[in-house]
């Protein structure tokens, strides 16, 4: 009786019930995955019922919606300035950027409130703090459906893949398009987390493995964490699921049609979330949980997954805090760093996979052979593993970029990833070097809001130029050196010049008429033999070119002073010397 009415008074007094902390998948049949708004009361109600515990908006989302960050700290300081002071490791998990790939959502319920709750798991919280997004895409959460994710098992409902404006944000981490992408950087410099997990669900052959696992690149990574990363961590990880009977495999990026044949390593550019995390010394992981298990073991083996994360970098901790620091500093004195990657298919390893076995038949619906994997038939093989890239680009950093500050959409971007700037006090001449685009192709169709190019090729040009009061001047000795150079880099795969943000350069706006141009032509041509001697080269060899007249008048155009010099100019300088300037 003492029991039941000391309960009541304490319900009565508002102090939240700790036992009362269910998730709606507990609640459920195991088979459902939380709303958005389930979600955040849920988090609302760890929150009161832990002093431990504190959620924190970080901004408004495309949806309107606000995006939170829940952090578990378990000596109750949530300052992340402290937090590194006290040398703690974070591990940040985003869950819900996919909302149709939802497992991530009901584990990470699942595995705080038990890491609360059991005194041997909090333990492993002593030195590891947890900083959680409950649900990264909240547009694409509220836009719930049953059939979007079409060969997936369960949950009964659940999210769709684009957000509030149809975005993929896990395209969007260096473009920086919506809004839900601001706000994770604001979390992300805020906490500058030393391990990062964005769980995902896979598309894609069928096999056993319920988890497969796409590690930050290797060779992307610094060198120091690298090694760490695949000598130790990774090791961990596989050996951890192995044993909780949840063997996993790398991500099947198959080289066929079927694993058979192998699979290739994830080489992710800066688009993607490890892609981008890789640039501040983040280990970064993906966790693909197979898409054909039933929903409840995918949601056990993230839990699982989880778990040994944190196992790894509570025992860990203090040698990550060491490892990242120093390769902090190499990336700080880093003289060149690549922009492009290809594969070396010279470079292989044998990796356990349990597979079923991939047969043919016809098609009930075209009547032509068509695929399908045989469950009655599983097997259990060693498969080829390619996951060794070399750079084909690599750019000598300079000692600072100088951004016009007419680039206002650079700007803002520069600023959300709190870039050290400083502005021109007055106009000045500076001799720099500057870019022209030589080449660059263009995607037919939009690609995430953008025409995206690629295959960007530059020449260079040591000049003086103009820069104007407030202009600004971005020195490469800070942190965020590695993100700048795959940001202003135009040939580097996610530049923002390869996302669109610099392509009125690419358009003349001024030209000539024909009639008028022709005698000026001939007069340049009379003052300058050199010109008039590569006319008559380029007409011996282009036969097109020397029937048409227009492209010969154009050749002598661009090669004299009318022609516009800011024409396919990248207005980014490059400052290769330090000099004083006007700051």
């Amino acid at each position: 009786m003492l029991t039941t009415l000391l309960l009541a008074a304490l319900l009565a007094t508002g102090t939240p019930d700790k036992t009362d902390l269910k998730t709606p998948y507990e609640k459920g049949n195991k088979n459902q995955t939380a709303t958005y708004d389930e979600a955040i009361d849920w988090y609302r109600k760890l929150d009161a019922a832990y002093d431990e515990v504190k959620m924190v908006p970080y901004g408004y989302t495309d949806s309107g919606r606000l995006l939170h960050l829940v952090i578990v700290s378990t000596d109750k300081d949530f300052d992340p300035k402290s937090i590194k002071q006290k040398d703690k490791r974070v591990l940040l998990i985003q869950n819900g950027i996919h909302p149709g790939e939802p497992e991530g959502i009901d584990a990470t319920m699942l595995l705080l409130r038990d890491y609360l709750q059991d005194k041997s798991k909090r333990k492993q919280l002593d030195n590891v703090v947890l900083a959680v997004i409950p649900v990264y895409n909240i547009g694409g959460a509220l836009n719930r459906n049953s059939h979007t994710r079409t060969n997936q098992e369960g949950p009964e409902s659940y999210g769709f893949r684009g957000n509030a404006r149809n975005l993929d944000l896990n395209r969007d981490y260096l473009k920086t398009d919506s809004k839900n992408a601001q706000a994770f950087h604001l979390i992300y410099r805020d906490w500058d987390p030393d391990v990062f997990m964005d769980n995902h669900t896979s598309n894609g052959a069928d096999y056993q493995h319920v988890m497969t696992l796409i590690a930050t690149q290797h060779n992307k990574l610094n060198p120091t964490l690298a090694g760490y990363l695949q000598g130790k961590m990774l090791p961990s990880l596989y050996e951890g699921m192995k044993k909780d009977k949840f063997p996993m495999v790398p991500y099947m990026n198959t080289i066929g049609e079927t694993p058979e044949k192998g699979i290739i390593g994830f080489m992710e550019s800066p688009r993607y979330a490890t892609g981008y995390t890789a640039l501040y010394n983040t280990i970064g992981f993906v966790p693909e949980t197979h898409m054909l298990k039933p929903f409840d073991q995918r949601v056990q083996s993230t839990y699982k997954l989880m778990e040994h994360m944190i196992s790894t970098v509570s025992r860990d901790a203090k040698e990550i805090g060491q490892l990242r620091a120093k390769a902090k500093q190499e990336t700080l004195t880093q003289k060149t760093f690549a922009l492009d990657w290809q594969l070396d298919t010279t470079k292989v390893e044998k990796i356990p996979f349990l597979g079923y076995a991939a047969k043919y038949k016809p098609s009930e619906v075209s009547g032509l052979e068509r695929l399908y994997y045989d469950r009655k038939a599983p097997y259990a093989t060693n498969i080829n593993y390619y996951n060794t890239f070399t750079p084909t680009v690599t750019v000598e950093k300079p000692v600072a970029y100088i951004v016009p500050q007419a680039w206002r959409e650079v700007i803002d971007r520069l600023k959300l990833n709190k870039v050290e700037m400083r502005q021109l006090k007055r106009d000045t001449t500076i001799t720099l070097d500057t870019y022209y685009i030589s080449d660059y192709k263009t995607s037919p169709r939009a690609y995430e809001g953008h025409y995206l190019h690629s295959g960007t090729k530059v020449e260079t040009r040591t000049m003086p130029r103009q820069f104007l009061k407030g202009d600004y001047v971005v020195y490469l000795n800070q942190e965020a050196n590695r993100f700048l150079v795959e940001a202003l880099e135009p040939q580097a795969v996610d530049s923002y010049f390869n996302w669109n943000f610099f392509d009125s350069i690419l358009m003349q706006k001024e030209y000539f008429s024909s009639y008028v141009f022709e005698d000026l032509a001939a007069e340049i041509l009379k003052k300058n033999p050199d010109l008039r001697k590569q006319l008559e080269e380029r007409k011996k060899q282009d036969a097109e070119f020397a029937k048409n007249a227009r492209a010969q008048l154009d050749f002598v155009y661009r090669n004299s002073p009318h022609y516009e010099p800011t024409h396919n100019m990248y207005p980014v300088g490059r400052l290769m010397q330090d000099v004083k300037l006007p700051l």
